[in-house]
C-alpha cells in the first residue's frame, strides 16, 4: 500500500485552524457557564462529559472530513473497540480529545486542552496541543522537531529536560488510573522521586515535559485521543518514548503503560522504579 507523503504545511495550518475556531465556536463560551444539565456522567462522577466535549468533537470531526473525506476518524466521545482497532490498519487515521481534561473544564479550573493527532497505520506522524486559554499550539510530526507556536510571537522549538537520578526526578503518574492492587506500591514509591503529580490532563501533563519543566509521565489506560500527540511530541522534542515493556508506543494500543522521559538512561531508571507495574499478581 502505497504511503502518503507528510501533511503539507498547507493542510497543517488548515488544522490548527480548524481547531482554534471550534474553541472559539464550542468550548470557551460553555467555560465556566455551563449549567448542571450540560454535564453528563460516564463511568461515573469523577468521568464526566460536557455539551463542549460533543459540539466541539462534531465540528472537528466534520472539518476534518472536508479536508480529507477518506480519513479514519476515531473521536473520544464516539469511540469505538473497533474504531481504535481500525488505526492499526488505516493509512490516514485522526484521533481527537476534544476537551482533554473535562472534568477541570467542567468545574471551573483553566487546565484543559485539544488534542488531535494524525496516525499512518497506526504510528503517530502529526500531533498537536491546544490550550484555548493562552492560545498556544504545540506541534510536531515525525520528521521535525516539536514547535510551540503562540500569537504574536515566532514559532519556537521547545527540548526535554536533562533527566537524571531518580531521587531528583518530577513527574506525571495518574494514581487513579492504575489497577487498585498496584497503588498501594506506587503510593510508597512517590517517596524516592522529588515530585510526582496529577493534573488530570494530558494535554498539559505531555506540554509540561516536553518543555523541559517536568522529566517523565506515566500514562495507563491508554487510548489514542489522550496519548498519540502527546508521545510524538516529547519525543520529537528530544525525549525517549516507549511502553513500560519495552515495546514500542502505538495509537491502536489500549493495555499496558505509556512511559516518556528525558533519554534512555532516565527511561529505564523510571521503568525499573515502577517495574513491578509489570507484575502480573
Amino acid at each position: 500500500m502505497p504511503i502518503p507523503a507528510p501533511l503539507t504545511p498547507a493542510q497543517r495550518t488548515q488544522i490548527i485552524n480548524l481547531v482554534r475556531r471550534t474553541a472559539k465556536a464550542e468550548i470557551l463560551p460553555r467555560f465556566r457557564t455551563l449549567s448542571h444539565a450540560e454535564i453528563d456522567q460516564k463511568s461515573g462522577p469523577m468521568d464526566v462529559v460536557t455539551a463542549a466535549d460533543r459540539e466541539s468533537e462534531k465540528m472537528i470531526t466534520r472539518g476534518l472530513l472536508s479536508m480529507f473525506p477518506n480519513a479514519h476518524i476515531v473521536g473520544e466521545e464516539t469511540a469505538t473497540e473497533e474504531k481504535i482497532a481500525g488505526l492499526a490498519t488505516a493509512e490516514m487515521g485522526f484521533a481527537i480529545d476534544p476537551v482533554d481534561g473535562t472534568w477541570n473544564f467542567a468545574h471551573g479550573l483553566s487546565t484543559f486542552g485539544v488534542i488531535l493527532a494524525t496516525t499512518r497505520f497506526g504510528n503517530p506522524v502529526f500531533g498537536l496541543i491546544y490550550d484555548p486559554i493562552t492560545d498556544e499550539i504545540m506541534i510536531a510530526d515525525d520528521s521535525t522537531p516539536t514547535q510551540v507556536i503562540a500569537p504574536r510571537r515566532p514559532a519556537r522549538s521547545i527540548h526535554v529536560s536533562k533527566g537524571g537520578p531518580v531521587e531528583e526526578l518530577s513527574g506525571y503518574v495518574s494514581f487513579y488510573n492504575l489497577r487498585e492492587d498496584k497503588r498501594p506500591e506506587m503510593a510508597t514509591l512517590m517517596t524516592r522521586f522529588a515530585r510526582l503529580y496529577m493534573l488530570r490532563c494530558a494535554a498539559h501533563e505531555f506540554r509540561m515535559v516536553a518543555q523541559g519543566h517536568t522529566d517523565f509521565v506515566l500514562c495507563s489506560s491508554l487510548s489514542p485521543w489522550d496519548h498519540a500527540a502527546g508521545a510524538l511530541i516529547v519525543k520529537q522534542a528530544g525525549g525517549h518514548v516507549a511502553c513500560l515493556d519495552g515495546s514500542e508506543y502505538r495509537a491502536d494500543r489500549r493495555d499496558g503503560y505509556l512511559l516518556c522521559a528525558p533519554d534512555a538512561a532516565t527511561w529505564g531508571r523510571v521503568r525499573d522504579a515502577m517495574s513491578f507495574l509489570l507484575e502480573d499478581k
